[in-house]
């Protein structure tokens, strides 16, 4: 028999010579958490595409971290510095800092977590954050805040000093009081000067508190601020009215209230895309619908900059566990590499891309056409120069629509957006110049005044210098793109030249086809076809004729050199892209939307009319979706049966409708009296009963004691 195998009940203790947590098993807890083991196996782990997935994410997101802790850091100081300039105040009045962190909570836990360790790092205080599901009464508030500073985790450096604190019992919750933490940090700070730090008390969720029990708490802490320093923070997700009408004056008086304020959720995701998810560095992109999805789903949603990030790490991971030869969307040196890896069936993937089929059929030999239809060895040969142009058609995009963004974004009423993100999927969801929007953006920048005009140039040639500077040329392909952008902004440059030399006198308008014979206007059977000529003459006159100034006329030679070279050459939509650019745009937006927004309702109604859909189990399989079988779940059964009713359910005849299914399945012949209920039978069907009740989908009748309501349809 087995030694833990008892026939009554017991805890088995196995002595291995295993002491209380100190530092060398949070250490080895620490190595053990970290050293996680991935789900996949070794066939998925080794394959290429998984380390171009791995390769990527774990650039992007040191790179999503390096910027959010940027855009923490000048919030976070100020805070700190307030934090520790408490230090010499010593009164009655509790000093508190209002951190306004903005609607979407659980981002901004990261923010508080930095906050501590900065904290710590300095040695200026012990932190204890409260959340307001673990303080629903004033007394567990009281407790959670002390046996948080008090047994909570502590900094490195106590660590090292406090090894004979740690073979002392752990403080019970009981023992949880404003006396126990006044004496432990009289025994701990008290004595040394040069120790004494500060109790901050964060509350992360300001609003979600009961107004009484934080009203009661902060009196409390203000009571004992001339014992103990504390110090409290509010993290305050809507304004500062929801604390002026949570804390009314007797308790508002008592606390020195500053205001800090966080960077807006919509700037931190506009500097995220800007310097991270569309920097020419990566080379894998979104499609303008995916990029639009993901951007709607923050705006319109949730407000949160991490389900965006985890929105964008899906897609990553759907693009490049598509196959292997997906792997080939990373750096150009590496892609090379990875060409030889690739095998008969990633290069018949490479085939059956849309786009390589218009590639087929520009080559006019046909042995060539062949070659590449059934050579692997041949194609093989021909990718890295088709990926070269994949690479360096994103890059001159990207630099373009910085170009363009500088050009257009700033324009009255904004056409075609004001930020980078906007431009960025109009112009890859459809040829931008056929676009209205496109036209009103440069019949007003036509208008524009010579000095508004040959300034709002200048900036955007400026903007894209420093870009391609800063941005571009580092890139192994960097001097590629420069060496082709970099000739028609200096042409741009000349062509500006003479819009400042131009002037304003009038010159004879001239029409800009002249040979060409005006239609004749005799012969037209009705007045609506004179009207529709006499309306299309009018149109292409306007469009024909030539400005009527110096000026005009240079300003229209710029607009036309930047649409020619830099907007129909470089910021074509995706399906004007060089081929093979599926590697490395990702556009399956309906897998994106299945699976990022879920039907909770649809998959309820899936699991308890068929559950063999997600158990997969032999009992549950169903002929058809209405069979009723005793084998299915309780709650399944109950489930079908409440389907077929009304709006009004009969417990009774619902608990026989129960039994017969159940009956039916034991005994398909035999028949029970309606009297000789099974206690067990009864007791099962209430259980399913109340599930279903819980799940929202049937309620107690108060009307009649003995029905229930049902509730969805």
């Amino acid at each position: 028999m087995d030694p833990t195998i008892s026939v009554s009940k017991g805890c088995f203790v196995y002595k291995n010579g295993a002491t209380r947590a100190g530092k060398k098993a949070s250490s080895k807890r620490k190595r053990a958490t970290g050293a996680t083991s991935s789900l996949l196996g070794k066939e998925v782990i080794g394959q290429p595409f998984y380390d171009a997935y791995v390769q990527t994410w774990s650039q992007m997101n040191e790179h999503i971290n390096r910027l959010q802790q940027q855009s923490y850091a000048r919030t976070l100081g100020q805070l700190v510095e307030f934090v520790v300039g408490q230090g010499q105040i010593q009164d009655e009045i509790l000093p508190t800092a209002a951190l306004l962190t903005g609607i979407n909570q659980p981002d901004h836990l990261s923010q508080f977590d930095t906050f501590t360790q900065r904290l710590h790092a300095q040695k200026a205080a012990r932190v204890c954050v409260l959340q307001s599901r673990d303080c629903p009464t004033l007394k567990a508030a009281i407790e959670a805040m002390v046996f948080s500073l008090i047994e909570g985790e502590q900094d490195p450096e106590d660590e090292e000093e406090d090894v004979t604190d740690r073979d002392r019992k752990r403080l019970r919750r009981s023992h949880c009081t404003i006396k126990q933490l006044n004496s432990w940090y009289t025994n701990n700070f008290q004595a040394e000067e040069e120790r004494k730090r500060q109790l901050v008390v964060i509350l992360p969720d300001f609003e979600c508190f009961s107004g009484n029990v934080l009203q009661d708490f902060i009196l409390i802490l203000s009571a004992h601020c001339g014992t103990l320093p504390f110090v409290l923070v509010l993290g305050v997700a809507t304004a500062m009215s929801a604390v002026h009408s949570t804390l009314p004056y007797h308790v508002s008086s008592k606390i020195r209230l500053r205001v800090f304020q966080t960077q807006p959720a919509p700037t931190g995701l506009n500097e995220l895309l800007d310097k991270v998810l569309l920097s020419p560095m990566y080379s894998f992109h979104l499609s303008g619908k995916a990029f639009k999805f993901l951007t709607h789903i923050f705006l319109y949603y949730d407000f949160s900059i991490h389900g965006f990030i985890q929105g964008f790490k899906y897609c990553l991971m759907e693009h490049y566990f598509a196959g292997n030869a997906y792997a080939l969307c990373t750096d150009y040196s590496k892609a090379l590499n990875r060409i030889k890896l690739l095998t008969h069936d990633d290069m018949e993937t490479i085939r059956r891309l849309p786009s390589f089929r218009p590639y087929v059929e520009q080559i006019n030999d046909c042995k060539r056409i062949i070659a590449v239809l059934t050579d692997d060895d041949y194609l093989k040969k021909k990718l890295p120069q088709l990926l070269r142009d994949c690479l360096l058609h994103f890059l001159l995009f990207r630099g373009t629509l910085e170009f363009f963004t500088e050009l257009v974004g700033d324009l009255p009423r904004c056409p075609l957006g004001k930020l980078l993100r906007e431009l960025y999927v109009n112009c890859l969801n459809r040829p931008i110049t056929a676009s209205p929007e496109y036209k009103e953006c440069w019949q007003m920048l036509s208008f524009l005044s010579k000095e508004e005009f040959v300034a709002k140039v200048n900036k955007s040639l400026a903007r894209t210098e420093h870009f391609l500077v800063e941005e571009i040329a580092p890139l192994e392909l960097g001097e590629g793109c420069i060496s082709v952008l970099r000739p028609q902004l200096q042409s741009v440059r000349q062509l500006l030249d003479d819009v400042v030399m131009g002037t304003l006198e009038m010159m004879p308008a001239m029409s800009t086809d002249e040979s060409r014979p005006a239609p004749s206007l005799t012969q037209v059977a009705s007045r609506q076809e004179l009207k529709a000529q006499l309306l299309q003459r009018s149109q292409e006159e306007r469009h024909q004729q030539v400005p009527t100034t110096e000026f005009a006329r240079s300003v229209q030679k710029v607009l036309e050199h930047i649409e020619t070279h830099l907007v129909r050459g470089h910021l074509r939509a995706l399906s004007e892209a060089p081929p093979l650019h599926e590697l490395f745009v990702f556009s399956d937006i309906s897998t994106v939307r299945r699976n990022i927004i879920g039907a909770p309702r649809a998959a309820l109604h899936t699991a308890l009319n068929n559950p063999h859909f997600y158990m997969q189990c032999k009992c549950c399989e169903l002929r058809e979706q209405t069979q009723l079988m005793g084998t299915l779940p309780d709650l399944s059964v109950v489930y079908k049966l409440h389907l077929e009713c009304g709006r009004m359910i009969n417990l009774f005849d619902w608990l026989q409708a129960f039994r017969s299914v159940l009956h039916a399945s034991e005994d398909p012949d035999g028949e029970v009296a309606q009297e000789q209920i099974d206690p067990q039978i009864q007791a099962r069907f209430t259980r399913a009963v109340a599930e279903l009740q819980f799940l929202g989908y049937i309620k107690m009748s108060k009307r009649k004691t003995d029905h229930a309501t049902r509730l969805t349809w």
